[in-house]
């Protein structure tokens, strides 16, 4: 139901797009969330998107550096990653929180998230 793409290798300073389709829930009122885990380490949350898609959130490592937006009508996400460092280097997933109450609302823990896509590598090379 959720499909992630867009990850590859690319050196620091580059920058990629993600993106999460999604199909069989309710979209439009889900909130997007982007997790991604580094090899022997914990998932950890990055971003994610009110369903609104008037307000989003990030984790402090990368603000200033990824943008997050959603288009409700395509049914599709983005991670928008730029100024790419070689701790960015995980795997990306997308998460669908189809229960969050308010449409400015954040979701930030993976508890939280009912759908999951299966996964996109993101390599940043120094």
């Amino acid at each position: 139901q959720l499909r992630a793409s867009g990850g590859g290798l690319v050196q620091a300073g580059d920058s990629l797009k993600l993106s999460c389709a999604a199909s069989g829930l309710t979209f439009s009122s889900s909130v997007i969330g982007w997790f991604r885990q580094a090899p022997g380490k914990e998932r950890e949350f990055v971003a994610c998107i009110s369903w609104s898609g008037t307000t989003p959130y990030y984790v402090d490592s990368v603000k200033g550096r990824f943008t997050i937006s959603r288009d409700n009508a395509k049914n599709t996400v983005t991670l928008q990653m730029n100024s790419l460092k070689p701790e960015d280097t995980a795997v990306y997933y997308c998460a669908a929180d189809a229960d969050a109450p308010f449409e400015t609302s954040g979701s930030f823990y993976e508890f939280e998230y009912s759908y999951w896509g299966q996964g996109t590598q993101v390599t940043v090379s120094s």
